[in-house]
């Protein structure tokens, strides 16, 4: 089979590396494009996988220049499609699904974002997709009737136990595991269902910095540029190597939702603070179900200092955190053996799903 994966983020890369894998070792052909986004083209460059781009990264941020930038893409696109010949299109941009319409190729998009905050490229996608798979608390709206839902996370495709295992020689190369240290991760809020969202500031950087400092090492990881006073707490690593120092993290604090949701299935206690809390159902269920982590507004600045001290002044917070973490693992499933059986039984694997949703639990551990 040729299979197709497209991919415009950093997380995208996660979600699919180890499906990827799997598929090329069982002899199929595997062709990526991309949209270019923050470390994505870095990530793949390190992990040696070739790759077609389709939108280079966004220099301007104009409304004008992303509807250009898009519509090139799919222009960009449709010659590839032309050229490789793919049996089936895979992936997190919307632009496959415009080769379901145009090519009649199938195509699988996979969604962790509820509609009601991506409605735009809901509106734009969904149409034209044919089948949407998501998590099980997802929801998708008027679309539910392409959706085929799975008890799992996309974090879990490749930070379960079954992909990921933590290893300490990597971070003691970088930071000394004698004493506690924090990371702290900036997201760029500037994607289109980014408008009137707001985060962390400098103001309130500081202040979770100063709280932090009495009680271990600070390390921060940033999307957008940092100003100069927060130079001193970059970290400087490989681009593959972030999880394990997450996982080793006492604790984790951001406006990303990708990296809150990654500390949560990891063990790590995320803080997170920006104007999506609420809005979206895994980690609301992370949040909420779980006790992982926790998530607060940028109107509620105080609630989240009072949270961040209350934690530092835990007993055992790794280890009870740990508890929780293995709670949730018995719930969910090894995502990626998941997605490759759906893959490779795509479409009977998504009529399987719809007659009998618990077929799916075969990819659940043993205990």
């Amino acid at each position: 089979m040729k299979y197709l994966f497209a991919l415009g983020h950093p997380a995208h890369f996660h979600l699919f590396k180890n499906v990827i894998d799997e598929l090329i070792l069982k002899n199929n052909k595997v062709d990526i494009v991309i949209s270019d986004k923050d470390v994505l083209k870095d990530l793949l460059n390190r992990y040696n996988m070739d790759y077609s781009i389709i939108a280079e990264k966004a220099i301007k941020n104009t409304k004008a220049e992303k509807i250009k930038r898009y519509l090139s893409s799919i222009f960009k696109l449709k010659e590839l499609i032309f050229n490789l010949k793919p049996d089936l299109l895979i992936g997190c941009l919307g632009q496959i699904s415009y080769m379901t319409f145009l090519k009649k190729i199938p195509s699988l998009f996979f969604a962790e974002d509820d509609f009601r905050v991506t409605w735009m490229q809901g509106l734009l996608v969904y149409p034209f997709i044919e089948s949407i798979i998501t998590p099980i608390v997802t929801e998708t709206s008027v679309f539910s009737y392409k959706q085929t839902v799975y008890k799992g996370y996309h974090e879990l495709a490749y930070l379960h136990p079954n992909r990921f295992k933590p290893n300490s020689d990597i971070v003691k190369k970088v930071i000394s595991l004698g004493s506690p240290f924090f990371i702290i991760r900036f997201a760029k809020l500037t994607a289109y269902h980014d408008v009137g969202i707001k985060g962390i500031n400098t103001e309130i950087a500081q202040r979770i910095i100063d709280t932090l400092k009495p009680y271990g090492n600070i390390w921060i990881t940033s999307e957008r540029e940092l100003e100069p006073q927060f130079e001193q707490y970059r970290i400087n690593i490989n681009t593959l190597d972030i999880h394990h120092f997450l996982s080793f993290a006492n604790l984790y604090i951001g406006d990303s939702q990708t990296m809150a949701a990654e500390a949560g299935v990891l063990g790590t206690p995320f803080v997170r603070f920006n104007d999506f809390v609420g809005k979206l159902g895994y980690l609301n269920e992370l949040e909420n179900e779980y006790k992982l982590g926790y998530g607060f507004r940028t109107n509620q600045t105080e609630e989240m200092m009072a949270k961040i001290k209350e934690l530092l002044l835990t007993h055992n917070l790794k280890q009870e955190w740990q508890k929780r973490r293995q709670k949730m693992l018995s719930d969910k499933i090894d995502v990626t053996a998941f997605m490759v059986w759906f893959v490779e039984n795509y479409p009977d694997s998504a009529k399987m799903m719809k007659e009998n949703p618990d077929c799916q639990l075969r990819f659940r551990p043993a205990d």
